[in-house]
């Protein structure tokens, strides 16, 4: 026994202090993702009700065989840029043009399999809970893109040797630890309707006309170029968009802090290399700055995605009754189910779906990035 103790002592030692992280990470982190899945089976009013099975999948989605076959077209568009990304430069051109059409055609299938599945599911299904996805999805998309972009402009301007540069970091963290509901109630009075608003007499100055913001509910392309367009390039509504100002607002300042750390690791030999070899400040931000960047990139935008799908305090505040249902992202939704409603078992279903959403686009991001990842 002894001879066993000393031989696995910092094994032991190692497993007893990552027990505590374990165990917790269970009970708070697996334990409700379960739960929920448990509850989604069933009535469950205040208390468990009578098993329902998949019912309350089938009422949200309309056909369950269309959910899943919708995931494997997601799947297939994957797919598809994974084989092109894999195999494109190993091959002369000939067989590249082989691996393109072969790109090309499981891209198509993908396409294809998730318009007509949503088609299905939006006419069979809850569609109020399923177009709060794509408002989400919206929300999500435009948030992270303005996010990573302005955060890394702000870093690289950082970085330069600039007077009070701990004076400006600091600013930018204030949106970030600004309570969400504070803030939010600030933009509300900020995008409000009113000629007097602050943003309608900003945009004024150029002679743009007053805007109902965070009361409009129409697509921000009719908007921007007075075009009607249906489905999902109509884009989000001006109040949706009037939200992702405050997103952008309270995340790229953290955002911009993150990339500023990184930059300083990157070795200034590097950077001196490049400049005896003649490149120019834009090649050296491309071919080094980025690619070494990449890591903290995906991390900022894996997180930042799931963050978003998560998004609820401050859209809930800034949510207005004339902007309709196009403020309605997932998680406004579930809480009305949840609490409003009390429909629980209704709500861990809805949680459920966007768990398996979640999931697979956190695996769409690693196939993305993959390649451009380096942590050696």
């Amino acid at each position: 026994m002894n001879n066993f103790l000393r031989k696995h002592s910092e094994k032991i030692v190692g497993y007893s202090l990552i027990s505590p992280a374990v165990l917790l990470i269970s009970l708070f982190g697996v334990f409700p993702v379960f739960f929920g899945m448990y509850m989604s089976v069933h009535k469950w009013k205040v208390f468990k009700g009578r098993f329902l099975g998949f019912e309350n999948y089938e009422r949200i989605l309309g056909s369950i065989p269309a959910f899943f076959v919708f995931i494997l077209g997601l799947l297939a568009l994957i797919l598809s840029y994974w084989i092109w990304s894999e195999f494109k430069d190993r091959y002369q051109f000939k067989q590249k043009i082989y691996v393109l059409i072969s790109s090309l055609t499981i891209l198509s299938i993908g396409i294809y399999l998730i318009n007509i599945n949503w088609s299905i599911m939006v006419d069979q299904g809850d569609e109020d809970y399923l177009y709060a996805l794509i408002y989400t999805l919206y929300y999500a998309f435009f948030t992270i893109i303005f996010e990573i972009g302005l955060g890394l402009v702000i870093a690289f301007a950082l970085y330069q040797k600039l007077a009070g540069k701990q004076f400006f970091q600091m600013i930018l963290l204030f949106p970030y630890i600004t309570p969400a509901v504070m803030g939010a109630a600030v933009f509300f009075l900020i995008f409000g309707k009113a000629e007097t608003s602050f943003l309608n007499q900003f945009v004024g100055i150029f002679g743009i006309e007053p805007q109902l913001w965070l009361f409009d509910k129409r697509p921000i392309t009719e908007v921007l170029f007075g075009v009607k367009i249906d489905g999902l390039f109509a884009g989000p509504s001006l109040a949706l968009t009037s939200s992702i100002f405050y997103g952008i607002w309270s995340y790229t300042g953290y955002y911009a802090i993150i990339l500023l750390a990184g930059l300083s690791i990157i070795p200034s030999d590097l950077y001196e290399a490049a400049r005896v070899e003649g490149a120019s400040r834009w090649q050296t931000f491309i071919k080094i700055t980025v690619p070494l960047l990449m890591p903290i990139i995906f991390f900022l935008a894996l997180t930042g995605f799931i963050n978003t799908f998560q998004a609820f305090n401050s859209i809930f505040v800034m949510q207005t009754s004339s902007a309709g249902d196009t403020m309605d992202v997932v998680t406004i939704e579930i809480f009305d189910h949840f609490w409003g409603r009390v429909k629980y078992g209704y709500a861990a279903a809805e949680g459920v779906i966007l768990f398996v959403l979640l999931n697979v686009l956190a695996i769409s991001q690693y196939v993305i990035f993959r390649k451009k990842i380096h942590y050696d």
